[in-house]
């Protein structure tokens, strides 16, 4: 079987603007830091961790539950664990 040779869609970009200490712009340039790829990066971390804490908020009633429910009664089919 012939492999694909279709190339991967990358994201669309939009272009923004950023406003940036005159310090911190010099010391990443002369650095050769890219600084759109690393603002985007960071930006997709700080999404992820908002995502994760905002999940969590919407099922704290189900966690604590079900964490109260482990302490109570063990771990489900604990007694076939054979470690």
């Amino acid at each position: 079987m012939k492999p694909s040779t279709t190339p991967l869609k990358l994201p669309a970009k939009k272009s923004t603007n950023i406003t940036l200490s005159v310090d911190v712009y010099q010391a990443a340039k002369s650095l050769g830091i890219n600084i759109s790829q690393v603002c985007e990066q960071r930006l997709r971390e700080e999404i992820q961790a908002r995502k994760e804490q905002q999940w969590n908020e919407e099922h704290a009633g189900f966690l604590m539950a079900y964490n109260r429910g482990v302490e109570e009664e063990g771990p489900a089919l604990e007694e076939w664990r054979s470690f």
